[in-house]
């Protein structure tokens, strides 16, 4: 039987190998301070950087590994492809057997130094603690600030910085969180939809000091879809026919007032003399037989999904 684990810090990396060595030290350092059992989940996302080893290995799996070597509470979580952040991130949930689960990026920009701060907050009653990057380059720039006020109008979660990686979360939390695409950088909304008790602190953030960011300059530009998205999942997936039951409803009730009136301007006239308008009044009402039924079909996928069973990734511990 394995004995206990307090903490879990799960690190998605993807080509970081000048980095793992001095945040596994720190990690390492802080963690004995804190006189708690814990594993430090390296979740290698496909590195593909120079191969230096016999067996073929990227760079950045040879020095998680070469990491393992000097504390044995490191492990490497190795997919067999790159798949993306959320998908890193549901092989560390998944693999993590810690009470509490800390996730920060392998760049040295979140500072290891700064968990204790986060479980302050998790013993005060918090289910997710996430971070506010308000000084150095993490700092949000003016578009960023506005899309995080829009995504709080949105999801009624009142947080600064809904992108910042640097997290704590209840064991619960993550064991009953699923994402995907690029909506890891929701998580805290998601989990607050769900019921949590979702909560921020202010975190410093380091400049790069090795690599090259992996975000591309159009990033925020998919934030808005994925915002979309989650509006959804927060307030619609479980009753997706309440949805589209009103987009069904606005396109019926235009396509009738469109046909009531060519209706009278015919009789009015003896004769009907907007056949564009007509057809336009059908379509609509077309549609909106359209939206209910894909509301229908909504709610089937959503009771099938609710009872298959949710697929890892492929991934080798090491």
């Amino acid at each position: 039987m394995s004995s206990k684990i307090d903490i879990s810090i799960v690190i998605p990396v993807y080509n970081e190998r000048e980095n793992i060595a001095e945040l596994s030290q720190r990690l390492t350092a802080v963690m004995k301070n804190l006189k708690k059992s814990y594993e430090v989940l390296f979740v290698d996302d496909g590195s593909n950087d120079t191969p230096h080893d016999s067996d073929g290995r990227s760079a950045t799996l040879t020095e998680i590994i070469n990491a393992k070597k000097k504390n044995k509470n490191i492990s490497a979580l190795s997919l067999a492809k790159n798949s993306g952040k959320s998908q890193a991130y549901i092989v560390g949930f998944d693999a993590a057997q810690g009470d509490v689960v800390i996730t920060m990026d392998g760049d040295l920009q979140d500072r290891p130094e700064q968990i204790p701060d986060f479980l302050e907050k998790i013993k005060e009653g918090y289910d997710l603690v996430t971070g506010w990057k308000y000084t150095g380059k993490g700092k949000r720039k003016y578009s960023s600030e506005m899309f995080n006020k829009l995504t709080r109008g949105v999801t009624h979660l009142n947080i600064h910085d809904t992108n910042c990686p640097f997290k704590a979360y209840r064991r619960e939390v993550v064991k009953n969180m699923w994402v995907y695409g690029n909506l890891y950088r929701f998580i805290p909304a998601m989990a607050f939809w769900q019921g949590y008790k979702v909560t921020e602190i202010k975190v410093e953030n380091d400049p790069r000091k090795h690599g090259i960011t992996k975000y591309g300059s159009l990033r925020w530009m998919g934030g808005f879809i994925d915002l979309l998205t989650v509006f959804f999942l927060t307030q619609y997936i479980k009753r997706p026919l309440y949805l589209f039951s009103i987009a069904g409803l606005f396109s019926f009730s235009l396509g009738f007032l469109i046909e009531l009136y060519i209706l009278i301007d015919g009789i009015a006239k003896g004769f009907i003399s907007h056949t564009a308008l007509m057809l336009l009044g059908i379509v609509f009402i077309i549609a909106s037989i359209q939206f209910v039924s894909t509301g229908l079909l909504a709610e089937m996928i959503i009771r099938v999904r609710q009872e298959l069973q949710r697929d890892v990734p492929v991934y080798k511990k090491y």
